[in-house]
């Protein structure tokens, strides 16, 4: 039940930020800088020590071709950073070559979608299958996976416009409960959860950073830092 409580959360979160038109403002929101700031504290002060664990898993495991890559909970965390590093060069690419106020090409469209929909799904099923005995945990996760969806909402909201206003945000909202809801029937294996722990991870940090660091967002270091240092200080009151 704690677990669904939270994928509703996650959930509300794509059907909320889309309302909350200061955050697409520029120069950047600090709201939005300091919910960064959280997010790739989450990943580093939580999900890294995971990373640590779930290296020891693949380790220890009988799935030989994991047995023969050293590190390979790391390399899963940079794939995921590399995919979606390509993916947002794509769209940026195609932007770049777009008439100015001309809408996103479905195609394009539904790719980024698509992998953000996955993503979400992700992280529904890494939520169905955490210890819902842990509830304070479970909070700093959803806390965390919230202004992060938050992040990614406004992003994609520039980036697609009315198709994500109409379309998009629900598909995402939609992606997360289902993920929950195969997380909830079909209960991955301890090095199954370390693999999608790991490329989630890698992924979290590079859309987190991507938003942050062009120069034409005017991101707001302050609330970043603040954002970062004061959630690694909740958490490290667990």
């Amino acid at each position: 039940m704690l677990t669904l409580i939270a994928a509703l959360v996650l959930t509300a979160t794509h059907m909320l930020a889309g309302r909350l038109s200061k955050l697409h403002q520029l120069p950047r929101s600090r709201w939005l800088s300091a919910a960064g700031g959280v997010a790739v504290a989450y990943v580093f002060v939580h999900l890294l020590p995971e990373l640590a664990d779930g290296q020891r898993v693949m380790e220890d495991s009988g799935f030989h071709p994991l047995r023969y890559l050293e590190h390979h909970a790391y390399l899963l965390a940079l794939v995921g950073l590399v995919c979606f590093y390509g993916l947002e060069r794509l769209i940026k690419q195609h932007h770049d070559e777009r008439p100015e106020g001309a809408p996103s090409h479905a195609g394009v469209f539904w790719l980024h979608i698509g992998a953000f929909a996955g993503y979400n799904a992700l992280i529904g099923h890494i939520l169905a299958n955490r210890d819902s005995g842990q509830a304070l945990e479970l909070v700093w996760y959803t806390v965390a996976m919230s202004l992060h969806f938050m992040v990614n909402d406004v992003a994609l909201q520039h980036d697609h416009q009315d198709l994500f206003a109409r379309r998009g945000r629900w598909i995402l909202a939609g992606s997360t409960l289902i993920g929950w809801a195969f997380g909830s029937v079909i209960e991955l294996s301890e090095l199954g959860v370390s693999a999608v722990t790991a490329f989630i991870a890698g992924a979290i940090i590079l859309n987190v950073l991507k938003e942050e660091l062009p120069t034409e967002r005017n991101s707001r270091f302050g609330a970043f830092l603040l954002g970062s240092l004061g959630y690694s200080f909740l958490l490290l009151l667990m």
